[in-house]
């Protein structure tokens, strides 16, 4: 089973994979670490990485790039809007109003979701990992950022079904890192003691990235998570490509920003040179030919004008890290290390902002490419039952605090109640009650939708269906549990009524009283372990107001707990104690209505239109290999034919062969640059026809003479055993006549066939067909050896010498037994002898 670990960033993406040696970063068919995130859509195929990429300049249109931050969100919001006017392609909306992207594809124009697009890259990266691991990828834990919403979460959920495969967990970039930073060390606390802080700060590409966490041995905890979604590696590049755009209007009288393909080559220029600053402070040239209307520009700057270009940029870093700070509630003195990854942590302004923000030096122990796709890796690993991992519990914290309302049933007013607090811990579940007679819909939101990177605080509506009042008219009992999983996505999943019935009701039978077993074990199955899940019950009155606050059901108080719940359940007031009452858990179907939630059918639509689309790039690939074999065939005898193959075909034939590999070349470059696979394959065939025959020829005239010369050796030392045993050698004197016959009579029949083949291909020019194959000669020789070998090589006799006969006859002798010996003294004698044996071998 393979374990995998993918990093989806916003420009580039990794794959990390666990094997009996560790973590690996595993490369692509470029041999290249990383992924380029870009997707290009062409008239026969699609290309995804680094193909792609090379493609952004000359089909800017049809090439999507640097839509992560799309995930989940509508056309009209404002940052899909702001994203649209800085990409080469077309962003329209769906019929569904979410973002759809415009491309040319197959000739026509197709309007593709982001989470097709998402699962294009995710397809190409699985291919990558099941090329390196030579088994089939399934199961894997996707990379996501921290602020990343329950849509968002969800797109990108559907983007790995689209692609195939099963998400094990989503998992935030920072706690990625924190995973791949503690699960190594062995110097970490116990949990009785005072645990470690790590702040991690991750400032890539698109968006920076804050976590406080808490490490104990075997144990993540994060304390607070704080970001700045709009700040990343790319906003310093875009200062530069405006320092130079106004450079080149006042210098060259070029508008820039009129023309996409100069300035999606800009761009490129000028992140080249925010990397060439990071470690030069020097003046730093550049030029790039004809970049405008035939001209070509220059230009050049240092890393001082360039902070001083970014400067609110580079002030803007210690936002989050404030807040982060403050929500911990820690102080500057208890942190123990500060870890830096991502690449734009490696523009010095950048890491000395930090560094002084922090008081300290800052830790770059981690790799800042690939600390978060090995994270994902182990928990991969952990998360699979391939491979044994150290135990190490996980427990994130929750980005924005998550509120649920309903309305109550006595006076229709509304009420909210927040359910999970920001920085709350997750995976988690709440079990709350309702006091209700008839079906209710419940509300799940973010609470403070102005602390949202999204415009839509409403998360889903879920209507608890079939309830009904108790037989005596009041009404029922309704306990649901709301959960955030391990991927941060919240649900409401379950809803069950409690039912109260008497003893002597008839419909209690014995298999219904152990259903209520059941179920009341399925109540206490849900108070887990507080490691693996933080659990709450909250109690509303019979107006549904909350009476009583959450509390965190620790594990020593779950069996407790439990046990006192049901006590709750079977009470009754004592002038409703008719008989003896029992509660029966009757299960609730709750109807779910999604925000941005692909349906079940337009996702299967989508998982189809994939693999149509798969097995369309793979028919072009198979197409365009056809295509270059015919043309690599058409150079290779053209070159041989002027060299090594010329004297192994007629004047006639050559001029034949010359005039079919023109004809050939003419019509690849015009009729035939856009063939089908099977006729690049009939034109190969049709070259193969006249060319392989010369070729077998010249390599017959290779491999013959060796051969002839293997099989002549052969003879002549077969021929020199003959000599030796007809002059009476001792080596040979121990094997029989007839044998010795057999050799001589073959030596002489393969002497006879050598001379007579040499003979016979000695009378044909090279042009011919040989009159012996390479493969006939090595036969020969196989013969000849498995037939002569086994003869001479025959082990002579053992024969003893008159000493060692001598000896024998007196250790016989020694060992007669007279007639008057018992048993009991023959076996006392053997016992003497084994011993004496035993001795001399010592």
């Amino acid at each position: 089973m393979a374990v995998v670990g993918f990093d989806v960033g916003y420009q580039n993406s990794l794959i990390a994979v666990v094997k009996s040696g560790g973590i690996e970063i595993i490369t692509n068919e470029f041999t290249d670490r990383c992924t380029p995130a870009v997707v290009s859509f062409g008239p026969k195929n699609r290309t995804i990485g680094n193909a792609a990429k090379n493609q952004m300049i000359t089909n800017a249109g049809s090439t999507v790039c640097h839509f992560k931050r799309l995930h989940g969100r509508l056309f009209r919001d404002r940052v899909v809007q702001d994203e649209k006017a800085n990409l080469p392609y077309d962003l329209v909306p769906r019929c569904d109003d979410r973002v759809g992207i415009k491309v040319a594809y197959l000739g026509k124009e197709h309007l593709f979701s982001i989470e097709q697009v998402s699962a294009m890259l995710l397809t190409k990266m699985k291919e990558s990992a099941e090329a390196n691991l030579q088994k089939k990828v399934v199961d894997c834990v996707i990379s996501i950022p921290s602020f990343f919403t329950d849509s968002e979460r969800r797109s990108v959920l559907d983007a790995a079904r689209i692609a195939g495969m099963h998400c094990l967990r989503l998992l935030n970039d920072t706690t990625a890192v924190a995973l791949n930073y503690g699960i190594y060390k062995q110097d970490l606390p116990t949990p009785d003691e005072k645990p470690k802080l790590v702040f991690f700060v991750d400032m890539g590409h698109s968006a920076l990235q804050v976590s406080a966490c808490a490490f104990n041995k075997g144990r993540l905890k994060v304390l607070s998570t704080a970001f700045d979604p709009f700040l990343g590696g790319r906003d310093f590049d875009q200062r530069l490509v405006e320092y130079f755009c106004a450079e080149f209007k006042a210098k060259y009288k070029l508008e820039v920003k009129s023309k996409t393909r100069a300035l999606l080559r800009l761009q490129q220029e000028c992140e080249k040179l925010k990397k060439l600053m990071s470690g030069n402070s020097t003046d730093i040239p550049f030029s790039i030919e004809c970049f405008m209307d035939d001209k070509d520009v220059s230009g050049k700057i240092n890393r001082t004008k360039f902070e001083e270009l970014c400067a609110d940029l580079i002030e803007r870093v210690t936002v989050p890290l404030v807040a982060a700070l403050e929500q911990a509630q820690v102080q500057l003195q208890d942190i123990s290390t500060v870890e830096i990854v991502g690449g734009a942590t490696r523009i010095p302004a950048v890491k000395a902002q930090i560094s002084k923000f922090f008081k300290r030096e800052i830790s770059t122990t981690l790799n800042a490419d690939e600390a978060v796709a090995r994270g994902c890796a182990l928990q991969c690993a952990m998360l699979s039952p391939a491979f044994k991992v150290r135990d190490f519990s996980i427990l994130d914290a929750i980005p924005f605090p998550i509120s649920l309302s309903w309305t109550a049933e006595s006076d229709e007013t509304k009420s909210v109640h927040e359910i999970f607090g920001k920085n709350y811990l997750f995976p988690s579940s709440k079990m709350i009650t309702f006091y209700r007679s008839k079906p209710f819909a419940l509300e799940v939101f973010y609470t403070d939708p102005a602390s949202l990177p999204f415009p839509e605080a409403k998360i889903g509506e879920y209507t608890v269906q079939n309830v009904r009042p108790q037989e005596t008219g009041e009404r029922s009992k309704v306990k649901v549990k709301m959960q955030v999983d391990a991927s941060g996505i919240v649900s409401v999943t379950s809803a069950t009524l409690l039912q109260k019935v008497t003893a002597e009701d008839p419909e209690t039978s014995p298999e219904k009283t152990s259903q209520e077993e059941n179920c009341h074990q399925d109540v206490s199955a849900d108070l887990e372990d507080q490691d693996k899940e933080t659990n709450c019950q909250l109690s509303l009155d019979k107006d549904a107001h909350p009476t009583a606050q959450c509390f965190p059901m620790e594990k020593e108080q779950s069996l407790t707990q439990a046990t006192s719940l049901n006590e709750e359940l079977n009470s009754q007031p004592p002038h409703a104690m008719k008989a003896k009452m029992k509660v029966r858990h009757v299960g609730l179907p709750i109807e779910e209505k999604r925000m941005f939630q692909l349906g079940k059918d337009q996702l299967d639509g989508y998982i189809t239109q994939e693999s149509k689309m798969v097995q369309q790039d793979l028919q072009e690939k198979e197409r365009n290999n056809a295509k270059n074999a015919v043309e690599e065939n058409v150079y290779y005898f053209r070159h041989k034919l002027e060299g090594p193959y010329q004297k192994f075909l007629s004047v006639e034939d050559q001029r034949k062969f010359f005039e079919l590999l023109s004809l050939t070349e003419d019509w690849l470059y015009n009729e035939g640059a856009d063939q089908d696979k099977q006729t690049y394959l009939d034109r190969l065939a049709e070259i193969h026809k006249l060319g392989m025959p010369v070729k077998d020829r010249y390599q017959e005239s290779l491999r013959r003479p060796k051969l002839f010369e293997e099989l002549s050796t052969k003879i002549q030392g077969y021929q020199g055993i003959m000599e030796e045993y007809q002059n009476g050698s001792e080596n040979y004197s121990h094997i029989d006549k007839p044998d010795m016959e057999k050799v001589r009579k073959c030596i002489q029949e393969t002497q006879e066939w050598m001379t007579n083949m040499n003979k016979s291909q000695d009378k044909l020019s090279p042009d011919q067909e040989p009159a012996v194959h390479s493969s006939e000669i090595h036969k020969k020789v196989q013969e000849l050896h498995n037939m002569c070998e086994e003869i001479v090589t025959k082990p002579k006799p053992r024969v003893d010498s008159p000493d060692e006969e001598k000896m024998q006859t007196e250790k016989t002798a020694q060992r007669k037994i007279p007639e008057d010996v018992t048993m009991e003294q023959i076996d006392a004698l053997q016992n003497s002898e084994s011993s004496t044996l035993s001795s001399e071998l010592d």
